[in-house]
């Protein structure tokens, strides 16, 4: 890594660790900090979209991971009373789990198959919610407590969220430290020999798995990393509403998973965040055009991706591979 790129992340932090939180403060819009926490934690939803992107198949299901990893925690919380902080990595494991279940057949598949696949995977998540007595069905689960203090041998790290004067805060800086822990991974794992022999997954399965790559167990890998950062952000997000539903995840959002990737750029491990945070705020903006905004933000995306095939990344950095 270079001296350049250490001086960015060092830029990036002290702006959202720092400067975000002191200009909301001085501003008083306590709601950015709601909306800034949504775009961290679809992001690291989208990074898992991003790595099964890495090994070549096109991800249209992260929403139900995240509606997955939403009820995993939700049930443990209210009918069991574990620890949202023990809830937060066991919803990423669970979703690991089915994914590496669900992966064994599809992930042979290839192209459009393996996307239409999965783009199927969040109605059916929906319909399971729905039909299933330990999730309430329709009615959801409500009046989710707020996370607790968070203590390792007796010394506090986390105060009880239910005591801090200011919530939306506390959450921020909790999305914002999973969405740059994620990032970090992310990038750890495309830069060692992990990242590498998945690479060549995507450029010829057949080329690699006659040099002796185990091409089904790299899948399997990629595609359990990918459900896990899905499980931890519907984790939080149930964290936040205190409340989860079947519909608080449907296809709509695993295709915007999706489309973060394309439009921050598929070779650039930063491309999903900047993807999120563009579309995010760019829908949001367009709602001054009312009836017209839906259409408006289908052509802009259009037009983008003709303009700019390999995300807006790539016009600051025209070299191969990712960054």
């Amino acid at each position: 890594m270079t001296k350049t790129n250490l001086a960015g992340i060092g830029v990036f932090l002290l702006v959202v660790f720092v400067a975000v939180p002191m200009m909301i403060a001085v501003s008083g819009r306590w709601d950015f900090y709601y909306t800034l926490t949504s775009v961290a934690l679809l992001s690291i939803g989208s990074a898992g979209v991003w790595l099964t992107f890495y090994i070549g198949r096109i991800n249209i299901g992260q929403g139900a991971y995240a509606l997955m990893g939403g009820y995993v925690s939700a049930v443990l919380m209210t009918k069991v009373g574990v620890s949202f902080w023990l809830t937060l990595p066991l919803a990423g494991l669970f979703c690991a789990v089915i994914s590496v279940a669900i992966g064994l057949p599809i992930l042979r598949l290839r192209g459009v198959y393996f996307a239409m696949i999965t783009l199927v995977l969040t109605e059916v998540t929906r319909l399971t919610a729905l039909a299933l007595p330990v999730t309430n069905g329709a009615k959801g689960i409500t009046s989710i407590p707020l996370p607790g203090a968070l203590t390792v041998f007796g010394v506090p790290l986390i105060p009880d969220f239910a005591t801090i004067e200011n919530p939306k805060l506390a959450f921020y800086l909790l999305a914002v430290t999973l969405m740059v822990l994620t990032y970090a991974a992310l990038w750890r794992i495309v830069n060692s020999r992990l990242g590498h022999l998945c690479r060549s997954l995507q450029q010829n399965e057949e080329l690699a798995s006659s040099i002796g790559v185990n091409t089904a167990h790299l899948r399997l890998l990629a595609y359990a990393i990918s459900s896990f950062f899905g499980g931890i952000a519907g984790a939080v997000f149930v964290a936040i509403s205190q409340s989860i539903y079947p519909s608080s995840f449907v296809v709509t959002d695993s295709v915007n998973f999706m489309l973060y990737c394309f439009v921050g750029g598929l070779g650039f491990v930063m491309g999903p965040m900047l993807g999120t945070f563009l579309l995010y705020f760019g829908w949001d903006l367009l709602s001054v055009a009312r009836e017209y905004q839906l259409l408006i933000y289908s052509a802009a995306m259009i037009a983008l991706m003709l303009v700019l095939p390999n995300g807006v990344l790539s016009l600051f950095d025209r070299r191969e591979g990712p960054k």
